[in-house]
């Protein structure tokens, strides 16, 4: 087997026969053996019945993994991996705003660039809107320096690899996962091309803005202690102005007889100081939280049925 498509589905009944079939358009006469490994990742609508009849009918080799519940993209992604024959794996979402043309140029250059461990496709113009942008921009330039593995910003998900890439990432169980960090971690020599996304063929996005803030918020945690020597910068910064404003108060009493103002000035620190020392529980909370739930050694998925091809 030459290539694994990896497509994680969420609520996509009405796109997952339409990818198929551009998939076998894409690669019509191709020459080398691919497969599409479908992930439904607890979907509530038909997806899952449309996977089966897509697998019974083997217009091309389609394996079918299906989840109990809803785990998320990154797990799909996991899942398919686990499951890929190919010597080579792509992962592309299944509402065709990724075409399966740029792919086939993936695997052609992988090909014929065998310096390359991986291509990954990434937007040179996006269409989201200002306020969305914002947000992206500032959230790459903040991880980019608090971690040691650099991010491309405007890089996807959408990439294929060597199998080498594969096994790395899979010897990888983190329980909270987040691709682009894992992906700049494991290394590689990466070529990366620009692609235009399409528009989705049917259904709308299922990436809302507060899914997207705990994804980038999962993201830091997971490649950066930074937030955690931010809390103890905060309390030498704390401590350092609370000495200064001691000395100020001591001259102002001793030297010149003022009178040092009370209830208001306290009330400040008080609050001043409480939520300080709140926001730095919560960042270490946040870590605490994600060791927790590493400890017990849960599996990234659980299928509820697998079906694969022959």
């Amino acid at each position: 087997m030459k290539l694994s498509l990896v497509v994680p589905c969420y609520n996509e009944v009405e796109n997952v026969a339409a990818f198929q079939q551009a998939v076998m358009d894409a690669f019509a006469g191709c020459g080398y053996a691919y497969e599409i490994v479908f992930v439904d990742d607890g979907s509530r609508d038909g997806t899952l019945g449309e996977l089966k009849r897509l697998y019974a009918q083997q217009a091309c080799p389609v394996s079918v993994v299906s989840f109990s519940r809803n785990f998320g993209k990154e797990s799909g992604l996991y899942a398919g991996l686990e499951h890929a024959k190919g010597e080579y794996i792509s992962l592309i979402d299944a509402d065709l705003q990724q075409r399966p043309e740029l792919v086939r140029q993936m695997v052609e250059i992988l090909d014929n660039q065998p310096e390359f461990d991986m291509v990954a496709a990434y937007q040179d113009k996006r269409g989201d809107g200002k306020v969305l942008t914002f947000f992206k921009e500032g959230f790459y330039r903040l991880i980019n320096r608090m971690s040691s593995v650099k991010l491309r910003a405007d890089a996807s998900d959408f990439r294929t690899f060597r199998r080498c890439v594969a096994e790395s990432i899979l010897r990888m169980p983190e329980y909270h996962r987040f691709s682009k960090g894992i992906f700049a971690w494991v290394g590689y020599p990466t070529c990366f091309i620009p692609y235009v996304a399409c528009p989705r063929a049917a259904g709308t996005t299922k990436w809302s803005f507060r899914k997207l803030f705990r994804y980038a918020i999962d993201g830091i945690i997971g490649f950066s202690t930074a937030p955690l020597r931010l809390a103890t910068y905060m309390g030498l910064l704390s401590a350092a102005a609370a000495l200064v404003y001691l000395i100020v108060v001591l001259l102002q009493k001793l030297i010149w007889g003022i009178a040092v103002p009370g209830y208001a000035t306290i009330i400040v620190l008080i609050l001043f100081l409480g939520g300080m020392q709140l926001f730095c529980l919560g960042l270490i909370g946040e870590y605490v939280g994600k060791i927790f739930e590493q400890s017990k050694h849960r599996p990234v998925y659980l299928a509820r049925e697998v079906l694969l091809h022959d």
